[in-house]
């Protein structure tokens, strides 16, 4: 199996660290590297083993894979009676068989007359709040 080599330009934006700080921790045995012609190479495993951290090799099942969406729409120029209707709306799509597992909050801030709506769930269920609320908004 190959092994995955990194440099040190790799190693430092993936810690978010300096270049000169990943050569001197090479420098000083703090990483374990490779010389190879005039650069270092760090192996993946060496790499966490200095980090700590283990990036195990997963067998991803794309069939239990969950895909949500999670959505702030912010609504200006709302009066009270507006938003109260919004939300009535909102709550009852979330009543629909379809809308299982579909969360909305609403958040009315008078002084300002903006309506915040807060959703969560799975893309279709999601597109179709959306589709409601921009609906809702443009009357």
């Amino acid at each position: 199996m190959a092994q995955e080599l990194y440099s040190v330009e790799q190693v430092a934006n993936r810690l978010g660290l300096h270049v000169r700080t990943i050569r001197n921790y090479v420098r000083d045995g703090r990483l374990k590297a490779v010389r190879i012609g005039k650069q270092y190479r760090i192996s993946r495993e060496d790499l966490e083993a200095f980090t700590g951290t283990t990036a195990a090799v997963v067998d991803v099942d794309s069939s239990a894979r969950h895909v949500e969406a999670s959505s702030i729409v912010h609504i200006d120029a709302v009066d009270r009676a507006t938003a109260d209707r919004i939300g009535t709306h909102i709550d009852g799509a979330l009543n629909r068989p379809e809308a299982d597992g579909l969360k909305a909050e609403t958040i009315y801030d008078e002084e300002r007359a903006v309506l915040k709506v807060i959703v969560l769930g799975d893309l279709p269920a999601t597109a179709d709040l959306l589709r409601l609320i921009n609906l809702l908004a443009d009357q």
